[in-house]
């Protein structure tokens, strides 16, 4: 299981990791940022699987996946 953070400010909207992710986990969002973007979200945290695939192809380095880490005790 993996985290996406998007950071609001520094997307400018693309759409790459949009087109890339296999999970359809990043959307496009509504509202602008301060730069008149409209940014980058994710839609449906719970598909992403880690590939950071979208990571890559943030020419904004915008992205980030975090793990999550699992306790089964």
């Amino acid at each position: 299981m993996a985290q996406v953070r998007i950071s609001r400010d520094i997307c400018r909207g693309c759409r790459y990791c949009i087109l890339i992710c296999p999970k359809s986990v990043i959307g496009i969002g509504e509202k602008a940022n301060s730069k008149g973007y409209r940014f980058a979200v994710v839609v449906n945290p719970d598909r992403c699987i880690g590939c950071r695939l979208c990571v890559t192809c943030c020419p904004e380095a915008a992205i980030d996946v975090i793990s999550k880490v699992i306790n089964l005790r």
